[in-house]
């Protein structure tokens, strides 16, 4: 866990300023529906939990969802409950999402270049395939998760409850999600 908020903490400045840039002008004269999604996920709670980070294509349709995206992680398993935090094995996730509009509460900056801080919804299902697995759900499960995100312009936070199913009884956990979005630039022809 610590290695990896190190990492996104290095990331978080050039991350930032990316994000920074798209104010809703920008975002408004640029013709591209497409993005590239970047970010981290952690499930949360006791014993063994996932950490990984995740990498997608953003689609934003004409009507209907905000977004549909879909991601793949890759994480490790961490002890978190354990004094000194021990790692095991690793996962791969392939998830498919669909983003609601975002309800704005509150802006931040000038009126000509303000950013938008709102609250939006994420729908998401995903499938796992883990080696070295500590979880009795064993190396492969589907999980379908409601997260609820503060959102920023293009970057969020997003907590919310995923239910995992296994080979065995369902479980539900709680997942920390922190993203951004970069938009594609369209290129015109050239002559």
């Amino acid at each position: 866990m610590r290695r990896l908020i190190l990492l996104l903490t290095l990331l978080d400045g050039p991350c930032a300023t990316l994000l920074a840039a798209q104010s809703p002008d920008s975002v408004s004269r640029d013709s591209t529906k497409r993005g590239i999604g970047f970010g981290y996920f952690a499930t949360l709670g006791g014993n063994w939990q996932i950490e990984a980070i995740e990498i997608g294509y953003v689609r934003h349709p004409e009507r209907g969802p905000a977004a549909l995206a879909i991601a793949a992680r890759l994480g490790t398993f961490m002890e978190e409950s354990a004094v000194v935090s021990a790692q095991r094995g690793a996962v791969f996730a392939l998830a498919v999402s669909a983003r609601t509009h975002m309800y704005q509460i509150s802006e931040l900056g000038s009126e000509e270049r303000h950013l938008p801080i709102g609250l939006d919804l994420t729908l998401e299902a995903t499938g796992y395939l883990a080696a070295g697995s500590p979880q009795w759900q064993g190396s492969n499960w589907l999980a379908l998760a409601v997260l609820p995100s503060l959102r920023a312009g293009r970057g969020a936070v997003t907590l919310g409850p995923a239910l995992f199913f296994g080979a065995q009884k369902p479980s539900l956990r709680c997942v920390l999600a922190i993203r951004g979005e970069k938009l594609l630039a369209r290129h015109g022809r050239n002559p």
